[in-house]
């Protein structure tokens, strides 16, 4: 496909970036059209330095917003959906995720149909397969084996819906009599320079004299770098284009992972700052057990004040099984449909990340030496 043009939606994010960043070098691609909500200067001025690569065009608007994304789609030949409302925690309103997550990839769909875009890639997320139980053992799986998340939280509850949907507007009619074609990347936990839960971590520990708080010491995960994450993108849609690969890859999943070693989260969090001096809380914990059933206790008084007042728990039953599961997955189908190999390895990754989080260390004795002035 020569004079390709691309949309990324969410391009203003963590993996939006990057992907955009990777996109600009691909051959053929006359334009990079970047849309998001809000992009921050840095990124804007960043984005401008690509311009002399490959025409990057910013598009500020609201994934809502019809309008909005049938200009958006115009004249374009692959969609990259990245945007999303992320919450493990529960924070935000279960009906501005559904809507962002659900609505929003419903809506982009509509648009690629009515502006005829043959090829959208969904960035999916590895919560729509689970894990569902801390006691439930999960190694190695791969996409033929039938994994899906029973939780009614609304961040999986929305990816898995809107993963559906788009596998199955695969093979749905365009406007001008052309077929759209889809897939979708399930990434495993995400980690890499930038990574807002990452900052928040590492800014937590540097208020509590560098003692990483534990949120994960009995899970076993396989974390991918987001750099690795970016690059299946761009083969997703290499392999989306060529007619040979093609047949194979539409209306289908695949999870993204690299070779970065299982690990707990807590232990990941270490390896990427132990440089800086950070080091991981010796002190008891409390059996995870224990900590389950306080959880159910924790919702239930939420749900009870509900009517009266806006309870929020420390923590659920979800995300203490998220964070202490032993959930790992292959990356094999991926290797075998898109040719996808991890562009970094996981020395190049941790350094990489560690260098991100020595800047965090600097801007924070920064903060304490202009308060002590």
């Amino acid at each position: 496909m020569t004079g390709w043009r691309c949309l990324v939606t969410g391009a203003g994010g963590f993996l939006g970036q990057r992907i955009v960043h990777l996109l600009v070098q691909e051959e053929g691609l006359q334009e990079v059209r970047a849309l998001d909500k809000f992009f921050r200067p840095d990124t804007k001025e960043e984005f401008s330095k690509l311009n002399m690569k490959t025409k990057v065009t910013i598009v500020e608007g609201d994934i809502l917003d019809a309008q909005t994304l049938r200009r958006a789609c115009q004249g374009i030949s692959v969609v990259i959906h990245t945007a999303a409302v992320i919450d493990v925690s529960g924070v935000l309103p279960a009906q501005t995720i559904m809507e962002v997550n659900l609505k929003g990839t419903e809506f982009l769909l509509e648009a690629c149909v009515q502006a005829s875009v043959p090829i959208f890639i969904y960035t999916s997320t590895i919560e729509v397969a689970g894990p569902n139980s801390y006691k439930e053992i999960v190694q190695n799986t791969n996409e033929y084996n039938h994994h899906e998340s029973t939780w009614s939280a609304p961040y999986p509850c929305s990816k898995r819906l809107a993963e559906k949907a788009v596998l199955k507007a695969n093979g749905c009619p365009l406007r001008n009599g052309g077929t759209l074609y889809t897939c979708a990347l399930r990434p495993t936990y995400i980690y890499g320079e930038g990574s807002p839960f990452l900052s928040s971590e590492m800014n937590k520990a540097l208020k509590n004299n560098g003692i990483l708080k534990s949120t994960g010491k009995f899970s076993v995960a396989n974390p991918v770098y987001v750099g690795n994450v970016a690059w299946a993108h761009i083969m997703a849609s290499r392999a989306l284009r060529d007619s040979n690969k093609a047949s194979d890859i539409q209306g289908q999943f695949y999870y993204v992972s690299d070779d970065t070693p299982h690990q707990s989260y807590d232990n990941l969090s270490y390896n990427l700052s132990k440089k800086w001096g950070f080091c991981l809380d010796s002190g008891p914990s409390i059996p995870l057990s224990l900590m389950y059933w306080l959880a159910f206790l924790l919702e239930m008084v939420s749900f009870l004040l509900r009517p009266i007042y806006n309870f929020q728990p420390p923590f659920t039953r979800h995300l203490l099984t998220l964070s202490n599961s032993v959930f790992t997955v292959s990356y094999k189908k991926a290797q075998r449909h898109l040719g996808y190999e991890p562009l970094f390895s996981w020395e190049e990754a941790k350094q990489k990340t560690g260098e991100w989080v020595g800047s965090l260390v600097q801007q924070h004795k920064g903060t304490l030496k202009t308060k002590t002035q």
